[in-house]
């Protein structure tokens, strides 16, 4: 039989440019998850606290809290993933000037110009989800939370009613306190009732209540085996009617619409309507990948750790510039909305100012970069 000459595969192996991108890029990535995560913690926290602080003083109800919640953290997860973007790219890049990394790719012939590349193949798919939910999903989140408010509003009183907590009423003067609901039905337990009808305030008390509804659509609060108190505060005469049915009309509230807010209209909305503040909101939603993308790249000149001067000192300088950033946004935006600035101006002048300041950090950074190794040989 004749010999056949044997192949072999022979895997390629990764160049040192891939190697390069990929430890760069999934070290950004562990912390920009870590940094997020921390972030969104407290902000969740910090809503949830306020959420619940609502529902207690009765302004909004119990069952609605992580509806709100849900929508009141996608409204806030774009400058989220964009402080974590900035952060993620700062941190790793400082670690690498900490750890002496910086000096062996430098001298390996990978200049700062060189790093632009795997910041952006990391920053770049961030970027497109902060469009997306500063363009599409936020606006959407909001305008169901106003929806849901409007909803949680019109709740018939015994609806909205939490059990073991005292509820006013929204038309009538009558105040209601449930001690249990029973799940799956329309029956509760142990209800409470006071009302006050021609100057006297009547109390009752029922071991159980249900709702009804009549053919013709009108909703009764029936209350079984109860007792009524009815007479005038500091008087004496009180009557007592023990009962086994008495029902109370619920009246039905008037659902509410939710008043169009800038912030809630939809992005192809407010390129419709064309009016200042509208403009001025649909530049802040566009601001925000924008900025985004700039400051990726922004953190790799401010990077730099210079050992005499102390490790944290590029990142308090880091934080200054990205509020300065962040608040001159929100201030064109506001001089656009006021119409104290044009569209254009309003738009693209901050960023270009802080395209100007990366352009003049790199030149920098590359300058002095240059000047030691030339005082070296």
């Amino acid at each position: 039989m004749p010999d056949y000459p044997q192949t072999r595969t022979i895997k390629s192996k990764p160049s040192r440019a891939g190697i390069f991108r990929l430890a760069l890029v999934g070290e950004f990535a562990s912390n920009g998850l870590l940094v997020f995560a921390v972030l969104l913690g407290i902000i969740v926290v910090s809503q949830l606290i306020r959420l619940l602080s609502e529902a207690v003083s009765g302004l909004i109800a119990v069952d609605g809290v992580l509806a709100l919640l849900g929508f009141s953290a996608m409204n806030y997860l774009p400058v989220l993933l964009s402080i974590s973007l900035f952060i993620s790219i700062l941190l790793t890049l400082s670690r690498c000037y900490r750890d002496s990394e910086m000096v062996v790719w430098f001298s390996a012939g990978v200049g700062l110009t060189h790093w632009i590349r795997p910041v952006l193949w990391y920053a770049m798919p961030v970027v497109g989800l902060i469009a997306l939910l500063s363009l599409v999903l936020s606006p959407w989140a909001l305008r169901k939370t106003d929806e849901f408010k409007s909803k949680l509003e019109s709740r018939d009183d015994v609806t909205s009613a939490t059990p073991g907590m005292f509820r006013e009423s929204k038309q009538t003067g009558r105040v209601y306190f449930i001690e249990n609901v029973n799940p799956g039905s329309n029956r509760v337990g142990n209800i409470f009732v006071q009302s006050e009808q021609n100057g006297k305030i009547g109390t009752m008390a029922a071991q159980q209540g249900v709702q009804e509804t009549l053919p013709n659509g009108d909703r009764f609060l029936v209350l079984l085996n109860g007792t009524r108190y009815e007479g005038t505060p500091g008087q004496r005469d009180y009557r007592i009617v023990e009962f086994e049915r008495y029902a109370m009309r619920i009246d039905d509230l008037p659902i509410k619409q939710a008043e169009p807010q800038v912030h809630s209209m939809s992005t192809i909305e407010l390129w419709r309507n064309g009016a200042v503040w509208d403009i001025a909101e649909l530049e802040w939603r566009i601001g925000l990948p924008i900025s985004a993308a700039i400051l990726a790249l922004l953190a790799i000149p401010l990077s730099y750790v210079n050992p005499r001067a102390g490790r944290s000192l590029n990142l308090i300088l880091a934080i200054v510039l990205y509020m300065l950033y962040s608040n001159m946004i929100s201030v064109t935006n506001s001089w656009v909305g006021q119409g104290k600035l044009s569209p254009g101006i309003g738009l693209w002048g901050i960023h270009v100012v802080m395209l100007t300041i990366m352009v003049l950090m790199f030149y920098r950074r590359m300058t002095l970069f240059s000047l030691h190794r030339a005082t070296k040989k």
